[in-house]
């Protein structure tokens, strides 16, 4: 599975270049802070729903490890099209 983070809206990039679903997830730790992050990922053939959040949950603990322990409060995974 690779992932993708964005990190500007104007910033143009090619389709292909891109995953074939979009994601967004937020995580909270009460009083102690918040994060989202989003991106495109092209999973694994035979990969679930559930497969594809728990290494996203993972990919965001290690850019910011306060957030390991931290609740979700929101995730999307969608087909990254119009």
């Amino acid at each position: 599975m690779t992932s993708q983070t964005s990190t500007t809206a104007s910033a143009a990039v090619p389709a292909a270049a891109q995953g074939s679903h979009m994601w967004v997830l937020t995580l909270d730790m009460p009083g102690r802070g918040m994060t989202t992050s989003h991106g495109t990922v092209t999973p694994p053939a035979g990969a679930t729903r559930h497969d594809v959040f728990r290494r996203l949950l993972d990919y965001v603990a290690s850019e910011d490890p306060r957030m390991a322990s931290a609740n979700c409060v929101f995730f999307t995974l969608e087909p990254n099209r119009l």
